[in-house]
């Protein structure tokens, strides 16, 4: 299985063996529950769908809650698919948690960057303002400045680096190395940074 659905918990330090102090991300990793079994012959491609937490049945539709009934599965919070490895060795029900990792492999982990709201062009292209107050600038510090000219194209181009939503986007970082694992909480702690806030879902992947 290349990889678990996470929740990121915040952030620590730990020392290792020489005094060195290191920066870690604690994740709780898993368990997850294999929901749904993707093959070449019925689906077009091979993929396992995991699940991660739980669900209250009301708030799951009758299809998807018929479906975890028939195959005697608890709904699941979050749902995810794994793709690119063969998937024969897995069953609809298995669990899978943090045993198939070692201390100090690497992982790559993906996750949601934080959300910053409607930005301006400094905080969200780092701009660095137009002029200062003189000559009654008084109100255009932050100001993009021209974004393009009149006559020709009389137009806006695409990729103007402009105002607009910051943040929450997909986020990829790799070759992180797993520091330590605490099987019996679940816990993976990762050194570094991880994308998303506090208790934001991520997959970390072999």
């Amino acid at each position: 299985m290349p990889g678990l659905i996470g929740k990121k918990l915040g952030m620590s330090n730990i020392f290792t063996a020489d005094g060195k102090m290191l920066p870690v991300t604690i994740v709780e990793a898993g368990p997850c529950t294999v929901l749904n079994i993707r093959t070449k012959e019925k689906d077009g491609y091979e993929a396992v769908q995991l699940g991660f937490g739980g669900k209250k049945e009301k708030n799951v539709n009758k299809p998807a809650m018929g479906y975890y009934t028939k195959n005697n599965l608890t709904p699941a919070a979050v749902v995810k698919e794994f793709r690119n490895f063969t998937v024969g060795e897995y069953k609809i029900g298995d669990s899978l948690n943090v045993s198939m990792f070692a201390e100090g492999e690497k992982v790559k982990v993906t996750g949601k960057s934080k959300g910053k709201g409607f930005q301006g062009v400094m905080k969200r292209h780092g701009f660095s303002g137009v002029g200062g107050t003189t000559h009654g600038q008084s109100d255009r510090l932050r100001a993009p400045g021209s974004i393009g000219s009149s006559s020709y194209p009389s137009r806006v181009f695409k990729g103007m680096r402009m105002a607009g939503r910051t943040g929450f986007d997909q986020v990829t970082v790799s070759n992180l190395k797993i520091v330590k694992i605490v099987p019996e909480k679940n816990i993976v702690m990762v050194e570094g940074a991880l994308p998303g806030s506090i208790n934001s879902i991520v997959e970390i992947k072999k």
